[in-house]
């Protein structure tokens, strides 16, 4: 029987009420949890850390502008067919001219089909109910793909192609499937009709604290509170792409590597930028307001 215990994180991820709740409903309903959020929210974090967090084998695909079902779900290998076939053919001939030894195909037998079908992350999930799959960024893929996805998470079943084996699966049994996106496009209707939905929105000061303590526990709080009086400006200033959880917990990796007080300095001078502003234009905005304009530092206040 697969995972239905109400998971509520780990000692490695934060996973708010909210979200505990679409995931666990997911889980016992049978259906894909579909969640949104801009980039650094924590979305492909939360299967990738209940699977570790539970011990449970993981399957991912991580999506793309030519993702298709073919790689999604299992795909016939034709080369490897027709190089068997042609051993077969060999082995007969060799047969007939009294030659004992025989080439081998592996143990695969061309007579059947099914072992020439190689299993992509979805079946493989599908074999295995007490499972964690993860179609990640999905709004990257052909708008096709979601809409091929339907018959799958309706029927909770696949064939297989040039075999046609069924691979099917109940509902009690379904894998625990996350789908994330970025909201690059707008997915169809009927596919997020087969998903429970989740929004994460970008957390406030207070909960940030509560994730950075997460992965860093022994930090100063001053170099918390400073670091994070930062980041949330550079969010609000008007960036073309703002700083996201990652980039704050990869900044904090750096700065906590010095003490107190050089930590601090290094904040305040924006040091290892880099790590927080991914644009050309975002960097020449954030040194011509900040950097070249200290003062401003000084009146800002610790956000909520």
């Amino acid at each position: 029987m697969a995972e239905k215990e109400f998971w509520t994180g780990s000692d490695k991820y934060l996973c708010d009420r909210d979200l505990a709740q679409s995931f666990h409903i997911a889980r016992t309903l049978g259906m894909p949890l579909l969640i949104e959020g801009e980039p650094g929210t924590g979305k492909t974090e939360l299967p990738l850390q209940y699977a570790a967090d539970k011990g449970l084998e993981l399957f991912v695909y991580p999506t793309g502008s030519k993702s298709n079902v073919e790689q999604f779900v299992a795909r016939f290998d034709h080369v490897k067919y027709l190089r068997d076939s042609q051993i077969e053919i060999l082995n007969s001939q060799r047969e007939e001219k009294g030659l004992k030894n025989k080439l081998s195909t592996g143990g695969r037998n061309p007579e059947r089909l099914e072992d020439y079908v190689v299993k992509g992350p979805a079946a493989q999930a599908y074999s295995k109910p007490n499972s964690v799959l993860l179609i990640d960024e999905i709004d990257k893929a052909p708008r096709e793909f979601p809409n091929d996805l339907l018959y799958a998470l309706s029927h909770r079943k696949f064939i297989m192609p040039e075999s046609g084996e069924i691979l099917e699966i109940s509902e009690e049994d379904m894998p625990a499937i996350v789908i994330t996106s970025n909201r690059e496009q707008e997915l169809p209707t009927a596919f997020k009709g087969r998903c429970i939905y989740h929004y994460i929105h970008f957390p406030e000061a207070d909960i940030m604290r509560q994730i950075i303590a997460k992965h860093y526990p022994k930090v100063e709080t001053k170099i918390v509170d400073v670091a994070l009086d930062v980041f949330y400006h550079l969010r609000r200033i008007g960036l073309e792409r703002a700083p996201t959880t990652r980039e704050l917990l990869n900044w904090l990796k750096y700065i906590k590597t010095h003490s107190t007080a050089e930590a601090i300095d290094k904040i305040q001078k924006l040091e290892g930028l880099g790590t927080l502003i991914k644009t050309q234009t975002d960097l020449e905005r954030v040194q011509k307001k900040i950097l070249n304009n200290p003062l401003d530092y000084n009146k800002r206040s610790t956000p909520n």
